[in-house]
């Protein structure tokens, strides 16, 4: 089985060849899923999971969405506390 990398939307392609919408699908995807809580480890928190993010801005994630993420929590516009279901 060939082991795959969850953070990358689409293996063989690069940059602008993955659809923007999937590329922010992996920024979004990849700091929900460092701040919540796991089985097998506590949550590391949104900081944290911006700074694992904005580490792998350029290499594992686009550096626009990345940037646009930052953005965002910044400006108070994510709210990762609040229970939507």
């Amino acid at each position: 089985m060939h082991e795959s990398r969850p953070h990358l939307p689409a293996a063989g392609l690069r940059g602008d060849e993955i659809l923007l919408e999937a590329r922010i699908l992996a920024v979004a995807d990849g700091v929900g899923a460092m701040s919540s809580h796991r089985p097998f480890r506590s949550a590391l928190g949104v900081h944290a999971a911006l700074e694992e993010i904005r580490a792998g801005a350029g290499r594992l994630y686009d550096a626009q969405v990345v940037a646009a993420c930052e953005r965002a929590f910044a400006a108070g516009r994510v709210d990762l506390e609040s229970d939507a279901g």
